[in-house]
């Protein structure tokens, strides 16, 4: 078995019950072999980016894997389906959507993947959760996060309160631009 790598994983949906894929897809995630969960964000809603639909619910996961990134990604993909994921055309409203963001400090530009996500540093519903639970990540030739986010701030991302998102954490409602650290 290969040493665990730093992966992170961002979470989605925006139809059916989106908390609750949310809270399923967390604990599908803590059963991959190979890996272990070991932090998510708070749960967050956002509007649709480059896309139609209600609104999205959002999170992002830490996990340590021994897994490959394909692998990974296969089992994300695997995931998505057993929920119910149907790819009827890109950006598709849907039931679930992980995504690999980040796996170790790897750069992949392949058909299949690229790593980091290639639009992550884009996207507050993606920066705000991480930035929650890994303030210090950097992305490879990117400014830091709290920049990141500054460079989106028109992008409403509000943290679901704790009774909404069934999450222990403590929560208010806050735009990309205005980081909590």
């Amino acid at each position: 078995m290969n040493a665990p790598v730093r992966a992170f994983v961002g979470l989605g949906a925006n139809l059916g019950q989106p908390v609750r894929a949310i809270a399923d897809a967390l604990q599908d995630l803590a059963e991959l072999a190979d890996t272990q969960l070991t932090a998510h964000s708070s749960l967050y809603r956002s509007a649709p980016v480059d896309a139609h639909g209600p609104d999205f619910i959002n999170a992002v996961a830490e996990l340590h894997t021994a897994m490959e990134p394909h692998a990974l990604l296969s089992a994300l993909q695997s995931l998505e389906h057993a929920r119910g994921r149907v790819r009827s055309f890109r950006n598709a409203p849907r039931v679930l959507d992980l995504d690999l963001l980040i796996w170790g400090e790897i750069t992949l530009d392949e058909p299949r993947l690229t790593l980091p996500h290639p639009r992550m540093h884009q996207r507050a519903f993606v920066l705000t959760p991480l930035a929650e639970i890994a303030p210090e990540l950097r992305l490879p030739g990117l400014p830091p996060l709290a920049a990141l986010l500054a460079a989106c701030g028109g992008q409403r991302v509000q943290r679901l309160s704790p009774d909404a998102a069934d999450a222990p954490r403590n929560s208010s409602p806050w735009r990309c631009s205005r980081p909590s650290r």
